[in-house]
């Protein structure tokens, strides 16, 4: 099984050239230790809740065969016999010294060994390290080359790949990956540091960053240094697992039984108990992050303390989208499986809030970028609402959008504005669609293309955020593939975005980048054609329409 489950775009710029190894110096052994101990001990909390319960069942029911499986130790005879043979009363005696005061038994003298960091230092070694210089040119990001960051899951393994794509090569390739602890459900780029710098210090957080926030089926959320390759361990956790690391000192004898402690399973202020499904970074206030849980809160995290700074409850069931507001900096608007969405000021968390109603669970909740007065919204039902937050309703169940289009059949999974094209809307369905629409103030929205892109149930649509890549559409779902769109060079786009795209002379061939899944298995180049990698001029899995989709009602 393979499957994506969302994506992200790092903008032009923002990831590192050469991206460095991750190296495990003391400062970062000791944090990658004291992390791996506080889920031991969790788990050993756990594991001793679970056993002891067991236990007291077991005697209760009579049971007591535990002694049944141990294995009898042999006779006194028989061990003095093997210490004879193989000498083992000698075994932990002392090792010889030599002349000059070195031990002479194996490896005796590994202490006295010189150590260099790189082989350049050593000066022994006098063979330049060509291997390290293409690794280099290999892991290069040029300024030009956007990066796509896909949470992914293949055969019950979770992990983020990195994608680099290179737009004027029509090229998409792996860059590399990070392992997971859990399915990821979300994630969302972070302009901000998080966490220390290698060498144990805070990050300066007013310089520009390349990190990610994951969200996945555990309560906490991991942030990933998306600069460093091969890296073990989150730069920070959000959560229960990251906060005793972060607030606690290990040689306070009150720390110890907190840290034998049990993680609540109840809502509460300080951390999430059930999973990630929603993430939202404010890009005004940088060390902002909100999220969104199946526990049915809403809480924001100060990222330069990694601590929870408020928690909020305007849902009743799993919040599963957020989005904050493009002008009014602290507004966030939320949309919950109770099937009612939330605009609220973060800074007054007492007030109530405006509240509006759909007709079925909220699949996600975007504002207009290119007027904040409106927001979007899509359901399990297949219904785009576009709603004018001016116009609040009394109650929820009196919402009144400024109109709805049924539009798929299936639910409306993911949904993107392109923030560079007004009125140009992409959206996905579980039913392996992928619709562009045009939405005109006065005619209302139309559907300019469907189609099929051989993703499966589509998961994730998300339009590049640079303007010079505009027009590009990443795409992913349930068989594991991302393919980056260019919606530019198809015909029906180009009519209905006449004014905003780049003439060109002759014959525009259709470009649908991708990068296979390595556990399918492609029949012949015959069958990878008709999956549309750059087509050109063929109607296959596809359709255009100039007439308005059908109006719900």
């Amino acid at each position: 099984m393979s499957m994506i489950t969302a994506t992200a775009w790092v903008p032009r710029g923002f990831a590192a050239r050469h991206p460095t190894k991750y190296d495990i110096d003391e400062t970062e052994l000791a944090r990658i230790s004291k992390l791996a101990k506080l889920q031991l001990d969790d788990a050993k909390v756990e594991l001793e809740a679970e056993t002891g319960a067991e236990g007291k069942v077991g005697i209760a029911n009579g049971e007591n065969d535990g002694l049944s499986g141990l294995k009898v130790p042999q006779s006194n005879g028989e061990v003095d016999d093997d210490l004879r043979e193989y000498d083992l009363e000698h075994y932990d005696d002392e090792d010889e010294v030599g002349e000059n005061g070195e031990s002479t038994a194996t490896f005796g003298n590994v202490q006295s060994l010189a150590y260099h960091q790189s082989n350049e230092e050593d000066p022994y070694i006098t063979i330049p390290d060509e291997e390290d210089e293409e690794e280099k040119e290999e892991l290069e990001v040029l300024p030009a080359d956007n990066m796509v960051v896909a949470a992914k899951v293949e055969d019950e393994v979770a992990h983020l790949e990195i994608y680099v794509y290179e737009d004027e090569a029509d090229n998409l390739y792996v860059h590399h990956d990070i392992m997971l602890p859990a399915i990821p459900l979300c994630v969302e780029w972070l302009d901000v540091p998080v966490g220390s710098s290698p060498d144990g210090l805070p990050f300066d957080q007013t310089r520009q960053a390349n990190f990610v926030a994951v969200g996945t089926f555990d309560p906490n959320i991991e942030i990933w240094d998306l600069d460093t390759v091969d890296r073990m361990y989150p730069n920070a956790i959000l959560g229960h697992g990251g906060q005793q690391d972060n607030t606690q000192d290990p040689g306070d004898s009150s720390t110890k039984k907190k840290k034998k402690r049990k993680r609540s399973k109840k809502a509460n202020d300080d951390y999430h108990v059930d999973a990630i499904l929603a993430l939202a970074a404010n890009r005004n206030h940088r060390t902002l992050l909100a999220s969104g849980s199946a526990d049915k809160t809403i809480k924001l995290w100060d990222l330069s303390t990694t601590k929870c700074a408020k928690s909020y409850s305007y849902h009743t069931d799993k919040v599963c989208s957020l989005a904050w507001h493009p002008k009014e900096t602290t507004v966030l608007l939320s949309g919950s499986y109770d099937r009612t969405i939330v605009a609220a000021d973060m800074r007054t968390p007492h007030a109530k809030p405006p509240r509006w109603a759909v007709e079925s669970d909220v699949e996600m909740v975007r504002w207009n970028p290119h007027d904040p007065n409106y927001f979007y919204v899509t359901t399990e039902s297949g219904i785009i609402h576009y709603f004018d937050v001016r116009n609040a309703p009394s109650k929820p169940e009196a919402s009144s959008p400024v109109w709805k289009l049924q539009a798929h059949d299936e639910s409306v999974s993911c949904f993107d504005i392109n923030p560079h094209v007004p009125g140009f809307l992409a959206t996905g369905s579980t039913s392996q669609e992928v619709k562009l629409w045009n939405v005109q103030a006065a005619s209302g929205p139309s559907m300019v293309v469907s189609r099929n892109l051989d993703v499966g149930k589509v998961f994730s649509t998300t339009f590049a955020p640079d303007p010079q890549v505009g027009f590009r559409l990443a795409v992913a779902g349930s068989k594991g593939i991302v393919r980056v769109w260019d919606t530019s060079t198809n015909a029906a786009i180009r009519r209905a975005f006449a004014d905003r795209v780049a003439p060109v002379k002759g014959d525009v061939v259709e470009k649908l980048v991708g990068v296979e899944d390595d556990s399918e298995e492609s029949d012949s180049d015959e069958d990878v054609d008709e999956g549309g990698i750059e087509t050109g001029g063929a109607d296959d899995g596809f359709e255009d329409e100039d007439g308005d989709e059908e109006m719900a009602d």
